[in-house]
């Protein structure tokens, strides 16, 4: 079954992967990203949301090939 949502929020996550430098910025886009899949299969949101935001904040301290975190202070 095709799901335009999740591949919508999968795509947009893709795209914005590699422009977030703060920890922040990569969990709030977590956390967005997240909740946008939890909707479209039909799972709890805020659940979803705050998964994303862990992942997106943990992906600061992990060599994944993104840019490095710049820090905010």
């Amino acid at each position: 079954m095709f799901n335009t949502k999740l591949l919508a929020a999968l795509l947009v996550a893709t795209a914005l992967s590699g422009c977030l430098s703060t920890p922040t910025q990569r969990g709030v886009t977590g956390a967005v990203v997240g909740a946008a899949i939890a909707d479209a299969t039909d799972e709890n949101m805020v659940a979803g949301a705050a998964l994303g935001a862990l992942a997106g904040a943990a992906t600061c301290g992990i060599e994944l090939g993104l840019p490095p975190c710049q820090s905010s202070y």
